[in-house]
């Protein structure tokens, strides 16, 4: 860190004002809208609604000119095709269960059983405002993964953009808990789970995935990154199954597969795109 802040370019104030406002929506409001939408629907649900990122991420970012869709070629069919199948796939996860299937929920690792109540039975109103809130949570996400595009190229330090987003965020969730948590009680950790939760929030998911975000960016773009989030829905299905004792259904797997569908379909057709023309040439030649 001491060492990449003495090769770093100086970050002037006009830039740190847009890291500021950058992680105030991109990491600090969209994880605490994520965790109230987490409290009315679950961690499959919430990773079902989580693979929405792609097409809002894409819509972003053709709107700000970073990524184009020409319809008429065919990686540009096969982006198109992606995003849906991207959408059915979390449509079909969300929205059809099926029959049920139990194998992993028997040898969960925590003495904890999500109530199917709370899934399948739980209030509409309840369940809207999950949906709505997640919805929110995954467009301030995607506007983080698109702007970061504009930073970087005028500030390239990624491990220091990184820390000084992690550090803002931190004062900003600090002050937001302060005003929202009065209870000392919820302010204390134990050796817990809960404890162990925090650990693995702030060192794996903040520190270590944050970098390795904005790496992928750099090389790749922020349509290329968010299409790797339905791989998500598929470790939390059997996470939750073997963890919490979730109950698997076929619903989940189908729209799980129909997700990994969509999302190698718009790897192919971006991978094409940047691929030489004479390559391509030599391909179509071959198979003429």
């Amino acid at each position: 860190m001491f060492g990449c802040r003495k090769t770093a370019p100086p970050m002037p104030f006009r830039t740190f004002c847009k890291i500021f406002f950058l992680s105030l929506f991109g990491i600090t409001l969209s994880l605490d809208i994520y965790g109230i939408g987490l409290i009315y629907t679950s961690a499959t649900l919430a990773a079902a609604t989580t693979n929405c990122l792609p097409a809002i991420t894409f819509f972003l970012a053709f709107l700000l000119r970073i990524e184009s869709l020409k319809i008429k070629t065919t990686p540009g069919i096969a982006k198109l095709i992606g995003v849906v199948a991207c959408l059915a796939g979390a449509a079909t996860f969300a929205f059809y269960k099926g029959p049920s299937l139990k194998f992993l929920s028997h040898f969960h690792l925590l003495d904890y059983h999500k109530s199917i109540q709370h899934q399948g039975h739980a209030q509409s109103g309840a369940w809207i405002k999950g949906c709505f809130l997640m919805l929110l949570s995954n467009t301030f996400f995607g506007l983080w993964l698109v702007l970061q595009t504009f930073i970087i190229k005028g500030y390239p330090s990624k491990l220091l953009f990184t820390t000084i987003q992690c550090f803002l965020s931190s004062i900003q969730s600090f002050v937001i808990a302060l005003a929202v948590e009065r209870d000392i009680e919820q302010w204390k950790l134990g050796w817990n789970v809960r404890l162990l939760a925090v650990l693995y929030c702030g060192i794996m998911v903040t520190g270590v995935s944050y970098y390795l975000q904005t790496w992928v960016i750099e090389k790749k773009g922020p349509v290329f990154l968010a299409m790797s989030t339905p791989l998500a829905l598929i470790i939390t299905i059997f996470a939750s199954a073997a963890v919490l004792g979730e109950i698997i259904s076929l619903g989940s797997l189908l729209g799980g597969f129909v997700l990994i569908l969509g999302l190698y379909s718009v790897l192919w057709g971006k991978n094409r795109e940047h691929m030489p023309k004479a390559t391509l040439d030599m391909e179509q030649a071959s198979s003429g």
